[in-house]
This record gives C-alpha cells, structure tokens and sequence, in this order.
C-alpha cells in the first residue's frame, strides 16, 4: 500500500463524506482550544509582527478547515485591539496529502472569507490562502517561513505501514493478541516519523515560531491497551467474520494494517527531547466519547443510535485505505457489521479516544 496516495479522508459532501461526519474531530478542536489560543497570543506578544505565517497540517476537508484558522485569526484580533496594534496580515497554508479534497476547500473560501470579515470588522488586515499538497514528513515550507504551524489528529497517521509484520495476522492494527515484534515495528516508524516531522518543521519556523500538535494517542504504557486499539479491533472482527463466510480472501486480510501510531505523552516528550529543536510548553492528555453526538440534542433517531455515529465517522476516515486494499464492493457490508459490533460495546460500557496535545517553542 503507497500511503501517500490512498490515505485521505472521504471528500466531497455527501453522506460517508468527511466533511458531515468531522464533529468528533471538530471536539477535539474545540477541546484543546485554551491550548492553542494560550500559544497564538504568546507568539503574537512576543514579537507583535506584521505578518502572520500559520500552517494547518493535515487540513482535511469540510467545516473543521476553516474552524480552527477563524478561531486563532479572532484571538489575534481581540488582542490587537485591546493594546491598540494595527492588524498584521495573514498568510494560511492549508496542507494535506495530494488525495485531500482541495476542491471542496476551495469551492467554500469566498463565503468564509466575507463571514470572517464580518466577525472581524473593519481594521483587521488581509488574510490570503494557499493549498500545500505533500507529506509532512519532508519539507513543505522555505526557511523561516513560518510562525505557527498545527495539526490535530493528523501526526497519528504514519507515512507507511512499518515494515515487518507477517506475523500480525487476522489483526488490522496492534491488538492484544500481536506479537511484541509487531509492536516494536509501529514504534519504530513512530520514532522515524516524528523526528523528521519536527526536524522539517524547525527549518521551516522562524525562531521562537510555536507550534500545537494534537494526535490521538493513549495513556497507558502499552501500545496494544484498549484505549487505543480497540476501535481497530472491532472493525477487524468484522472483517474476519466476513472472511469466514467466504466473502474476503485470507491473504487479504492478512496483509491488511492500518498505518497509525497512538503515542502515550511519554512517547511524544521523549522524541522532542531527543530531537531537540523545540522546547515543550504544555503537554496535555484529554479524551472524547467515542460518539460524537453522546451530548448532543434535538437529535434524528439515526444519530441516536451510537453505533451508527461511531462507524460513520470511522468509514469517513478509514474508507479510502479499505478500498484501495479490498475493493469498494465490501464497504457497505462491512461497515453495516461494524456498526452493529459497536452498537453492542456502546450499550455496555463507555469508550473514549484519548488525544495528546503538545505546546511546542522553536528553540
């Protein structure tokens, strides 16, 4: 599997599209937003600069695009206003993989646009857009380019499935039942990533630039625990009763991982140290239920059923690496099992993702 070129999110607008089942990874924003605005206004006091330099990595497609670049633009703004500084201007690259849905983005930025000029008001300065299509485990950006750069559940998502795991069999992901060799392999290609992640963007970053980092990650020690392998494990129940009934091929599925590392906070603060180009400001654990619509109301009865929720938005994401590997014709049948496998679990205990958030400085 050539990661680079299947792994997206669902693009378009319609029902298994990314862009109508984002609202967990919109949560998650919303969640670490103290975080991200605490960063953004210490980046613009220390230095009040005339242009602003910020990078989305891995900005999907959909609402949560521009959620996150509304949000740190109108922080910005009510702090220059209250110590009386004229606007800077904005740059904003929105970078993903070349599969992202560039064109919904795109199709939507003039509405933003005047709605973001309207929250603002007069005074606030031009804000100018730029799609960037490529990996961030390389360079994306000229030297000293930028001030701030995010990414929120995107740098769980591995560059390539690690090498070395034949012996993972009927498991899609680290599970319980993996051999320790399998484990070491995510870990590795963790480690390779994530130092080169932070190496490009140190290049990148003006010094003192700030960046925030949300992955999806665990807790605990032990990278096969619950917390955060579970899902995977559900999803590779479905699969494997569908190999029994004769209706995907057993090498298929055996060959079959998920490219995906979740790092406990540990794991993170060891590779930055290590690398050592940034300093670590804040370093949070937070999680999120399982169904994005849990709290929600004045719900369809579709969205009241868990399950259905759950599985919508693991099919938004997951869909386009299924497809590529088993073909588009097991999609829906899979996915029907799915949801009721998760119906299940939902009704008897209560899950959670856990999300790791990291505060970074260019040192």
């Amino acid at each position: 599997m050539e990661v680079v070129q299947v792994l997206h999110m669902n693009g378009g607008v319609g029902e298994t599209s990314y862009a109508k089942n984002s609202l967990l990874q919109q949560k998650v924003i919303t969640m670490t937003k103290p975080i991200t605005e605490d960063a953004i206004t210490k980046l613009y006091c220390s230095k009040y600069p005339d242009e602003i330099a910020i990078a989305d990595l891995g900005c999907s497609s959909g609402p949560n695009t521009f959620f996150l670049v509304s949000e740190l633009l109108k922080v910005v703004d009510s702090v220059r206003q209250k110590i009386g500084q004229k606007s800077p201007e904005y740059q904003v690259f929105l970078n993903d993989l070349p599969g992202n849905d560039f064109n919904t983005i795109f199709r939507s930025l003039s509405d933003f646009q005047n709605k973001l000029r309207k929250q603002l008001g007069p005074g606030n300065g031009p804000c100018f857009f730029t799609g960037v299509p490529g990996s961030f485990y390389g360079r994306l950006f000229r030297k000293n380019s930028l001030h701030f750069v995010h990414s929120s559940y995107s740098l769980h998502w591995l560059s390539q499935v690690p090498q070395g795991l034949e012996s993972n069999k009927r498991n899609i992901y680290m599970a319980s039942t993996s051999p320790p060799d399998v484990l070491k392999a995510y870990y590795v290609q963790f480690q390779k990533n994530f130092s080169l992640f932070l190496k490009c963007r140190s290049e990148e970053l003006v010094d003192g630039g700030r960046m925030v980092l949300t992955l999806m990650g665990r807790r605990s020690d032990d990278p096969s625990s619950k917390e955060c392998c579970y899902f995977w494990e559900l999803l590779a129940i479905a699969l494997s009763d569908m190999l029994v009934e004769g209706l995907i091929e057993e090498e298929k599925l055996n060959s079959f991982n998920i490219p995906m590392y979740t790092p406990s906070p540990a794991e993170v603060k060891y590779e930055v140290v290590k690398e050592g180009s940034f300093n670590i400001d804040r370093l949070e654990v937070t999680e999120v239920n399982w169904n994005a619509y849990q709290d929600e109301t004045d719900l369809s009865d579709a969205f009241k059923d868990g399950g259905y929720n759950v599985a919508k938005c693991i099919r938004a994401v997951a869909e386009p690496l299924l497809a590529s590997h088993f073909g588009e014709g097991i999609l829906d049948e899979v996915f029907r099992r799915y949801r009721e496998i998760i119906s299940d679990r939902v009704s008897k205990e209560k899950n959670e993702f856990v999300n790791v958030t990291v505060s970074l400085i260019k040192a």
